[in-house]
């Protein structure tokens, strides 16, 4: 019965085909996409995007994840300084599915190895970390290293430049899916872009990172991004983000 089922979908197709003969029966016209202004640099925030840190490393986007008051991290020209001790910091709006744009600076730790160096993460709805993180000519586990999904998958490459320069991370993030009953349908996935070259693709995320042990899933909705606080002093700056 299955191999009949198969041959009638296959001559139904090739029925359909054959009667196609003018090409705009396969064109639409609506709807039309929106137009939207690009930044003018490589990096710069679209017209329509959420500008959550920008010049003059205003913070007012930002609050401590533990007390929800002011963010209390130090600032430095147009960037917003981890400061050691003051606690992750996270984003006073939730998001599910977005497009992040975030640059970070790793400081100068040259004595400093592994997690130890230049470590930060960037928390998608405050679960699941893109790792920041000094990993250029420095050992650490690989999963732990910059560009990975923490503790559940390395980069494709190691795309870093070198310490004390600016990094630019693009994130391409599909939030997960729970029916009403809070049982996953549909898992998170991400794709990472470190400083233009694809470093994770449409990768397939296991459950919040967890330092000790496998993730699970719990069902949640929209949610915060957080920055972690990790004792070392990372510097972020152009963080923007489109919700998608």
């Amino acid at each position: 019965m299955r191999n009949y089922l198969l041959l009638f979908i296959l001559v139904a197709g090739y029925s359909v085909q054959a009667q196609i003969s003018d090409p705009k029966a396969t064109e639409f016209y609506e709807p039309v996409p929106p137009k939207v202004k690009p930044g003018a640099q490589l990096g710069e925030a679209p017209e329509d995007a959420i500008i959550l840190l920008g010049s003059g490393a205003d913070a007012s986007e930002w609050v401590s994840s533990s007390s929800g008051g002011d963010a209390e991290w130090n600032t430095e020209g147009d960037a917003l300084v981890v400061k050691p001790g003051a606690g992750n910091i996270s984003t006073r709006r939730k998001f599910g599915d977005m497009q992040l744009h975030v640059e970070w600076r790793s400081p100068n730790e040259p004595g400093k190895e592994g997690q130890g160096r230049g470590n930060s993460g960037i928390f998608l709805q405050d679960r699941y970390e893109v790792q920041v993180l000094e990993s250029e000519g420095s050992d650490t586990y690989t999963n732990g290293q910059a560009g990975s999904i923490y503790k559940q998958t390395p980069p494709l490459v190691n795309a870093l430049k070198p310490m004390g320069d600016w990094q630019s991370y693009d994130i391409i993030y599909t939030a997960p899916r729970f029916n009403a009953d809070g049982i996953l349908i549909r898992p998170a996935y991400v794709t990472l872009l470190m400083n233009g070259v694809v470093v994770q693709n449409n990768f397939e995320i296991k459950g919040p990172t967890e330092y000790i042990g496998l993730p699970h899933y719990v069902a949640h909705g929209d949610d915060v991004i957080t920055l972690q606080d990790h004792s070392n002093e990372v510097a972020y700056r152009n963080i923007w983000v489109r919700e998608l």
